[in-house]
């Protein structure tokens, strides 16, 4: 496939609008890019925990609830939509993402207490920040949360968890929209959840949700600044990287697995299979996103070769390459 050529494909931004059926589809799209907050050709290198990743059609980050709804009712129903939060568990080809990238952190990322163990918070709002709040007020349940990269919105995804705990079994309802742009509230009962992975009504995506915590045990509590020197003296925290590229498989990890294998600091170009954990694939510096897919299916066929185990991903790899 054609690479996205920085902002030329972008509509709305210097391109032409032909006649007919695709005219119609090309002008309503134009609308779009014309929207407030719409930059087309941004790089995703600079959204991503690897950095790298090519253009973006159209780049939408929202002032709020209302204009996302807004956005998405202007769009045609042909536009593909991407949506981004932190950027970590992601892997986005050098090509780059062709309809919307609809990027949620730094724009809904409102936290309050409701009270009773309840806690507001907006898909956009990292996982850190929860996880400090849910602190100051007292509460429990979410200490795991301070290790984890992402937004709220990729962590009820994929029931993003660390250190033994997991998000979903504290969540009470979430809030949704659709690509009309109409919300709906929907209780933690609509969804079914395991080890990574959600399902649950599909064509919707979580802007908020509603947490129920426990007061804070200081006795069975995780210690936050203990789970963080963990996690600094276990993970390359110093170079960029996405978090855990596989999954671990039922009753191993995928870290032993692939150091057994011998492939701790194999390399393909910049990109390296890091040396202090093994399920961690590293930028170290100018690496692009062919060559970590190419060093992600290298681990792959080695484990599978050595030990009869075929990995599960644990990132997700989209877009077109160059």
């Amino acid at each position: 496939m054609m690479a996205l050529a920085g902002k030329r494909l972008c509509m709305g931004c210097g391109e032409s609008l032909g006649g007919g059926l695709a005219g119609l589809v090309a002008a309503l799209t134009a609308g779009v890019a014309g929207h407030p907050g719409v930059v087309c050709g941004e790089p995703l290198s600079r959204h991503t925990t690897w950095r790298v990743g090519g253009p973006a059609e159209r780049f939408f980050r929202p002032a709020g609830v209302s204009d996302l709804a807004a956005y998405l009712r202007g769009l045609p129903a042909s536009e593909p939509l991407f949506w981004l939060g932190g950027g970590s568990n992601l892997l986005v080809r050098d090509g780059g993402l062709r309809g919307s990238v609809i990027c949620l952190r730094g724009a809904l990322d409102h936290i309050e207490s409701r009270g009773d163990g309840a806690l507001y918070v907006e898909a956009g709002a990292s996982c850190a920040r929860v996880a400090r709040m849910a602190a100051r007020e007292g509460l429990g349940g979410v200490e795991f949360l301070a290790g984890i990269p992402g937004t709220l919105g990729g962590a009820l995804a994929m029931n993003a968890g660390a250190f033994g705990g997991e998000i979903w079994p504290l969540v009470e309802q979430v809030e949704t929209i659709d690509r009309r742009g109409v919300l709906r509230r929907r209780a933690a009962g609509d969804y079914q959840w395991g080890y990574r992975e959600v399902t649950g009504p599909s064509g919707e995506w979580f802007v908020a949700a509603t947490l129920r915590l426990p007061p804070h045990d200081a006795e069975t509590a995780i210690d936050v600044r203990t789970l963080l020197e963990r996690r600094n003296r276990t993970q390359p925290m110093e170079l960029p990287s996405a978090g855990s590229v596989f999954r671990n498989p039922p009753g191993d990890h995928a870290g032993r697995l692939i150091e057994a294998s011998g492939l701790k600091g194999c390399c393909i170009g910049a990109a390296c299979v890091s040396e202090r954990h093994a399920n961690f694939i590293v930028n170290t510096g100018g690496a692009t996103a062919a060559e970590i897919e190419a060093l992600i299916e290298r681990v792959e066929a080695v484990v599978a070769e050595q030990h009869g185990i075929r990995l599960v991903r644990e990132v997700r790899i989209v877009g077109e390459g160059s």
